[in-house]
């Protein structure tokens, strides 16, 4: 049975630690689920989340990432009160922190669309029409996941980054939106191994603090339009 319905709950400030071990919790209910009735997937419901977090200053980087994009040592992290995760996704290094939206959706894409590609330009879709409630054009870079927008100047740099893992059809990790971060925390690293090309936050492009709760809402009406879902409020 197709189950539309995205449970979203929003969890607040968190460590990237306690998010990923919340995240792999699901994700293997989810996955065992289908294992232990792989012969009558038709006939089980699936459960889909769309978890919502700010993390504490962290940098993280994909299974597939170069190292050498971080550019502080192991002494340098520990002053600075940075965290540092090799993890299982897609993608190089990024910075998670105060004022991103990280939106980890774990979603039965059995339920939806089996195409892993369809599930990625569907994410970059939702961040592009959250832009547009607020005047900004955000568009994606062939060869490139993610979205982007022009600065002041009319230089490309990214807005949102993009990670994921899948298994069984099954989805985890997800985007990292920059709302309003203290974007300093950018140099230290060579965002998704990108040398050419910055990035930016909502905030810095309106000259604005926005407020993250209120992009938020922005954000859920557009993932309910672009995977064509319910969305189910949980605390």
């Amino acid at each position: 049975m197709k189950n539309k319905k995205i449970i979203v709950r929003d969890i607040g400030v968190s460590s990237f630690s306690d998010a990923w071990k919340y995240q792999e919790d699901i994700f293997k209910k989810i996955i065992d689920l289908k294992i232990q009735n792989r012969s009558n997937l038709n006939k089980i419901e699936t459960k889909n989340f769309l978890i919502v977090t700010e993390h504490s200053p962290v940098y993280t980087i994909g299974k597939s990432g170069d190292i050498s994009n971080l550019l502080l040592n192991h002494d340098e992290l520990k002053k600075r009160g940075i965290d540092f995760y090799k993890i299982n996704r897609g993608g190089d290094i990024t910075y998670h922190g105060p004022g991103q939206i990280m939106g980890y959706p774990i979603i039965d894409l059995d339920n939806f669309f089996t195409d892993i590609n369809l599930y990625l330009r569907k994410l970059e879709e939702v961040i592009i029409n959250t832009l547009k409630s607020y005047e900004l054009n955000g568009f994606t870079i062939k060869g490139e996941t993610g979205v982007w927008v022009k600065d002041h100047n009319g230089l490309s740099k990214k807005i949102c980054a993009f990670g994921i893992r899948a298994s069984r059809w099954v989805t985890m990790h997800g985007f990292c939106f920059n709302i309003n971060p203290e974007l300093n925390y950018f140099k230290n690293i060579i965002p998704c191994g990108i040398k050419d090309k910055g990035v930016t936050s909502v905030s810095e492009l309106k000259n604005n603090i926005i407020k993250i709760n209120e992009i938020k809402e922005v954000l859920y009406k557009n993932f309910a339009q672009s995977f064509e879902a319910e969305l189910v409020y949980e605390n």
